[in-house]
């Protein structure tokens, strides 16, 4: 994610010579980066006074790289981290005041990411709007003041795209048991669920009433809809799903 980030900030006319990467095992997507100017482990002397410094490490790997990455974190340097779980407060442990915690998803990649940010009560304007900069290079970002809501964008929004994928994983494998070649399966579930993701993204009507213009009373839609949406249909599953995305990531949180 810290990779796609640095991408859509470079595509943006950031100038490389002033981001810099620290990683012990850095990606060939992060390496080709450097040929454009960005440093790869420079020392906090040589990084100097920094602005911004983003924090895009897997949470259960913060206590172990924490030491190392406090010496590039100033005063008055802006913390953001998209870690799931890990807590405003925690942070501030670490790297003192000035953070602002956000939840992305992986659509950054592409541009088409949405991200939720909540700020600490030390964050100025000025350092707000940076931070909104740099997170809405890889898409939308909402602002909400609320942290303890963080634990359920994760669960809906962070950890959401794997839940869509799983629908055309199990779209194909279901047109295998009707009887369609795997191949021709897999097309079809691919190109209709990302077709139809573009069709709500361009659309203005909410998905309620998309779903409903596809669906012909008494037709075949309607029928997989009766199951779909029965007792134990999809809303059962995706309410329990998030329910349990939301547990983790507040225990991620201690």
């Amino acid at each position: 994610m810290g990779g796609a980030m640095l991408s859509g900030w470079l595509a943006q006319g950031l100038d490389a010579s002033r981001a810099a990467v620290i990683e012990p095992y850095p990606s060939e997507d992060i390496r080709a980066h450097l040929a454009k100017g960005v440093r790869l482990n420079p020392s906090p002397q040589d990084c100097g006074s920094v602005a911004a410094f983003v924090v895009a490490l897997k949470p259960q790997a913060f206590s172990e790289a924490a030491p190392a990455l406090k010496p590039y974190v100033g005063a008055a340097t802006l913390v953001v981290s998209i870690m799931a779980g890990t807590t405003m407060a925690s942070l501030a442990e670490v790297f003192g005041g000035h953070v602002v915690r956000a939840m992305p998803n992986t659509p950054a990649a592409i541009g088409r990411g949405i991200t939720v940010a909540v700020a600490a009560k030390d964050v100025s304007d000025a350092q707000r709007e940076t931070a909104d900069g740099l997170l809405r290079a890889t898409g939308l970002v909402e602002w909400v003041s609320d942290e303890g809501l963080i634990d359920a964008v994760t669960a809906v929004s962070g950890s959401g795209p794997a839940y869509v994928f799983l629908l055309a994983e199990e779209l194909a494998r279901a047109g295998v048991a009707a009887g369609l070649p795997e191949a021709l399966a897999t097309k079809l579930a691919r190109e209709t669920v990302s077709g139809a993701g573009e069709l709500l993204h361009r659309s203005d009507l909410d998905a309620a009433t998309l779903r409903q213009n596809v669906t012909s009373p008494a037709g075949t839609t309607a029928a997989a809809l009766e199951v779909l949406m029965g007792k134990d249909g999809l809303q059962s599953l995706l309410t329990r799903a998030v329910a349990a995305a939301t547990k983790r990531s507040k225990e991620l949180a201690k």
